[in-house]
Parts: C-alpha cells; sequence; structure tokens
C-alpha cells in the first residue's frame, strides 16, 4: 500500500542489474547536459546562475523516489523560468535578495498547491486544457524566451519584457550598439551545438560550447572587452533553510503560483506520457502531482525556484538508455559533485553562451508541425491555438495563460452543449442500424424513427437534443413510434430526466409511442430512482434497437414478413 504514495518502494527492490548500464549511462549524460542547461534557465527566471544548479539537485531526487515516471527528467525548464521572471519581476527587482527570496517563496507555494491536488487525485485537471491551447501558449513563451535573450546574445541593453513588439522595437532602435566579440561568441555556441546535436544527440553539445567558450574568455581576458561573464560562482550545496516564508507576499504571488501548477504539470505529464508510452509503461497523473509538489516543496527548503519535467532531457534520457528513476539519482549526483568541487571553473563562462543554449533550447517549443497538423484535420482547435498564441504575444504571460484556459473551457462546454445526433436506418440483410446520412443504402419504415443520442445527457445539452427531435418529428409527421438509441449515453443528470419525461409527455399527447434502446446499467437506475421508468413503462426498455424496431412494428399492427425478420 506504501508503494502507491513511494512507488520507490516497488521498483527499487526489484531493480534488475541488467538495467544498471543504460541507467547509468543515462544519468551520466543527462547530469552533464543539466549543467550547463540550469545556469542558462536560471537566467531567464531573473536569478544569479547558480540558483540553476540547485533546482537541478533536491528536486529529482524527490521526484526519482515519488514519480511513476522511469524517464522524465525534472528540474529547471525554459517555460517555468520565464513564469517565475514574469510573477516576481512584479514584485521585487530582479537580482536583488528580496527577488531570490520571492523566487524560492513561489517554489514553495507552486509545492503545496501541487502536493494538495495530488493527494485530493485531481490527477485529471489534464483533461480541461487542450493541447491546441497548451501549444498555443508554449509556442508564444518561446518566441518571448528567446528574444528576450538578445541582450545576453548581442550585448544590446534591451529592458526585459514580455511584449514580443517591445523588444523587436527596443532592438532595432539600438542595434548599432551590437558588441561583436559578444555575439560571436554566441553564435559560435549555437553553432557548436546544434552541430553536435545533428551529429549525435548523445554529445552534451551545450557543455562542450560552455567548455570551449569559457577557455577562450579566459584566455583572452574578453571580459576586459565588454563580454559579460557570470562572475564568481559559490561553492558547496545548497543549506535548508525556511527563512523565505513570507505570508505578506503569499497573496501577491498566488496567481503565478497556480498558473505554474498548472503549466508545469501539464507540461510534466505530457512528456511523461509520451515516453511511457515507449517502454509499455503507465503513468499515474494524480501520483505524477504528488511527485511534482513535494519536489518543489522541498526544493524550495533548499534553495531551489519552480521546476517540473523538461521534455528535451527527458528526450536525452530516454534515447541514452533510462529504465528507471535511478538514472535520475546519477544525474542529481553528477550536479552534486559540481556544485561541491567545480564552481570555479565558470567564473569566465560568457552569458551569450547561456543565451545560445536557452535559444537552441526553446526553438523545438515552437510547435509549427501542430499548426500544419490542426490545419489540415481541425480548424477550430487551430483557431484556438492561434488565439491563445496571439493573447500570450500581445498581452503578455499571465493574461495569455488565462484567455487560453478560459477558451479552452468553453470551447469545451459547447461541444459538450452540442452533441452529435443521427437520424437512423437498417442495413440491408444485418441487424445493424446506422447513420442514413452517411449509409445511403440503409432502409427506413414509415411511421418509425430512430434518433440516436451520442453523448451523455446533462444541463447543458437537454434543449439542443429536444430541438434535434423537434425537428425530426416536422421533417417526419407521420411518426408513431419514435425509438431512442441511447447506448452511447453513460450518464443522465435531473435536467435530462425531467426533459426526457417532457418529451414522452408531449409525444404521448400527439399519440407517439417512445421506445428506448441500448440503456446502460447507472442511466437505467438513475430512471428508476426518479419515476421515468414507472412513467414509460418496462416494456418501453429493449437491449438492441432491432428488436425495438419488432415491438414498433407490433403496436402499429404493421408487421411486414420478411422485412424485419422476426425476432428470435
Amino acid at each position: 500500500m506504501l508503494s502507491r504514495f513511494i512507488p520507490a518502494l516497488e521498483w527499487a527492490p526489484r531493480y534488475d542489474r541488467a538495467h544498471l548500464s543504460g541507467d547509468l549511462n543515462a544519468g551520466l549524460t543527462v547530469g552533464v547536459m543539466l549543467i550547463p542547461q540550469g545556469l542558462a534557465y536560471a537566467l531567464i527566471a531573473g536569478l544569479p546562475p547558480i540558483y540553476g544548479l540547485y533546482a537541478a539537485l533536491v528536486p529529482i531526487v524527490i521526484y526519482a523516489f515519488l514519480g511513476t515516471s522511469g524517464q522524465l527528467a525534472v528540474g529547471p525548464v525554459a517555460m517555468v523560468s520565464l513564469l517565475v521572471a514574469t510573477g516576481v519581476s512584479a514584485l521585487a527587482p530582479q537580482g536583488t535578495d528580496e527577488y531570490i527570496t520571492l523566487a524560492i517563496l513561489l517554489a514553495f507555494m507552486v509545492g503545496v498547491i501541487q502536493l494538495a491536488l495530488g493527494l485530493l487525485r485531481f490527477g485529471f485537471i489534464t483533461d480541461f486544457l487542450s493541447h491546441p491551447v497548451l501549444s498555443g501558449f508554449t509556442s508564444a513563451a518561446a518566441l518571448i524566451i528567446g528574444l528576450n535573450q538578445l541582450k545576453n546574445l548581442t550585448g544590446i541593453p534591451i529592458p526585459r519584457s514580455n511584449s514580443v513588439f517591445e523588444i523587436l522595437y527596443e532592438a532595432g532602435a539600438s542595434f548599432s550598439t551590437i558588441h561583436i566579440p559578444t555575439l560571436a561568441i554566441g553564435m559560435g555556441g549555437i553553432l557548436v551545438i546544434v552541430g553536435l546535436r545533428k551529429w549525435s544527440r548523445r554529445i552534451p553539445g551545450g557543455l562542450i560550447a560552455v567548455v570551449l567558450g569559457t577557455a577562450v574568455t579566459a584566455m583572452l581576458a574578453l571580459d576586459n572587452s565588454g563580454v559579460a561573464i557570470v562572475g564568481d560562482v559559490p561553492a558547496g550545496l545548497p543549506a535548508a533553510s525556511i527563512s523565505f516564508l513570507n505570508l505578506g507576499a503569499v497573496a501577491d504571488l498566488l496567481p503565478i503560483a497556480l498558473a505554474i501548477s498548472l503549466v508545469g504539470f501539464m507540461e510534466s505529464i505530457a512528456v511523461a506520457k509520451a515516453f511511457a508510452a515507449k517502454h509499455r509503461a503507465t503513468i499515474e497523473p494524480s501520483q505524477e502531482l504528488t511527485a511534482l509538489g513535494m519536489a518543489n516543496l522541498v526544493g524550495a527548503i533548499f534553495q531551489s525556484y519552480p521546476t517540473t519535467g523538461g521534455f528535451s532531457r527527458t528526450a536525452v534520457n530516454h534515447q541514452a538508455g533510462s529504465v528507471t528513476p535511478l538514472a535520475s539519482l546519477i544525474s542529481a549526483a553528477i550536479v552534486g559533485l559540481t556544485l561541491l568541487f567545480l564552481t570555479p571553473l565558470f567564473t569566465y563562462l560568457p552569458k551569450a553562451l547561456l543565451a545560445a543554449i536557452v535559444m537552441v533550447a526553446v526553438l523545438g517549443l515552437l510547435d509549427i508541425k501542430e499548426m500544419r497538423f490542426l490545419w489540415n484535420s481541425n480548424r477550430t482547435d487551430l483557431a484556438l491555438l492561434l488565439i491563445t498564441f496571439m493573447a500570450t504575444l500581445v498581452l503578455g504571460i499571465e493574461p495569455g495563460i488565462l484567455i487560453g484556459v478560459s477558451m479552452s473551457m468553453l470551447s469545451f462546454v459547447y461541444q459538450a452543449s452540442r452533441p452529435h445526433m443521427a437520424r437512423l436506418g437498417r442495413m440491408p440483410g444485418q441487424e445493424t442500424y446506422r447513420n442514413v446520412d452517411r449509409f445511403p443504402e440503409v432502409e427506413t419504415v414509415d411511421g418509425i424513427a430512430i434518433f440516436r443520442v451520442d453523448a451523455s445527457l446533462f444541463f447543458g445539452n437537454v434543449e439542443h437534443i429536444k430541438d434535434g427531435l423537434s425537428a425530426l418529428l416536422i421533417k417526419e409527421p407521420d411518426t408513431q413510434v419514435l425509438i431512442l438509441d441511447l447506448y452511447p449515453v453513460n450518464r443522465a443528470d435531473s435536467t435530462a430526466i425531467h426533459a426526457l419525461m417532457d418529451i414522452h409527455q408531449r409525444l404521448s399527447d400527439r399519440g407517439i409511442a417512445l421506445l428506448l434502446s441500448g440503456v446502460k446499467g447507472p442511466v437505467r437506475d438513475a430512471f428508476e430512482r426518479s419515476g421515468f421508468t414507472k412513467r414509460i413503462g418496462q416494456g418501453a426498455f429493449f437491449m438492441r434497437i432491432h428488436d425495438a424496431c419488432h415491438e414498433a412494428q407490433r403496436r402499429m399492427n404493421t408487421y411486414l414478413v420478411g422485412e424485419i425478420d422476426s425476432p428470435g
């Protein structure tokens, strides 16, 4: 039972040594990749680079014990880093002690929210944020993240902004002030990372670019020529502390904490499920919420800012052979050793190289493929994607999320209120019934109308269903028996049952009999408790449409031998 809440108790005692080589290789590869990425993503969050390594240590360890994915690589990611900068920079200047404290408090709040949702088994919330909305938001955020790194890539003093147009305007206005050595280092870093990635994704291109760029900067003293460097990076593991707790700031941070909790979980669960499918494994969403919540909560105590599962590192983890969360523990060990012994090596690391790492990473977040897919498959979803994309670009991160979620919910409600309905007919020589609009060969019987509703019945769609029935009866005024096929219906609320009673009464007033086909157990129970079954009569219920058709013809006294074979 305890293994349900601590999955490590399930896999660790049964660990197969045959997996060790793959886990070891993946752990070392991702650990090496985490170091430059952590430093780079901390800059996006407006924090000193060392906090990126703090975020790549304790949260990974916690998730390894509590998570349900053997491949998910938890740690700092570009999207969440941008959200941190968006929310915290409105309350304190970047780089100040107050800013750092608020960023850590934000991680603690995200952890509390995610943990509470996980314990309450709220993993299903992922169903209410559509993929097109998430894709539109992610693509817009990728542009914002990338363009905010122009100042580090070019040396142009561009103010941080969540407006793409403002960034481009400032960049254009100050184009003549580009610092050539800084630009050369940044572009060189991009070429090295992209080139090595095309050769082999297992090669840590970011780390190689960092080593080469740092060596060149130190040997040529480029920092004296205006190249911005990281500077002194404190050594040692992060100390445990709760000094960040500040109840006065909780209310101000709550909106962005909710946004990070949702967006971070959505990104993580999408990645985890994608790679679980490759390993024929299962992911438990509520336990993932619990694991991410604990990772953020405990991580905050050890000076981490908000983290989640990232796509690029998870892909590398998978490709390098990860089978179990042991790979994540090995990655954390690499980061820990770096914090203890290697931080002095990052003193001359150019910020332009960190900007190059970020730009290459976020390039993969621009989901052009999804836009093409939706253009061909679903224009409504494409509209949702584009609305969220433009709202995020024009209005900023927080309004973009709010508009995206609102549009997603409105789309869900609209589609639920407009279920598909069909007039059915019998396939020649068979006992199956199909949509007359899609199968022109089907046979119908005068006086009998068969109507199917392809959704559960609830207060939001009953009026639409009643309108559909009215249109059918107007089109077929000679109807004597109406058969409702309710096999697709999984539940019916009280409003829907009242509507069915009303439909039955109106049909009865017009001399039309109502028969029901394929009613499932839970729906039949609801009908029984409400008294609807008693009103319509047990004889009006049939397991199959075919049997209901026989009863309809019996009532019409027009049973035609050969047209519909007698049941049994």
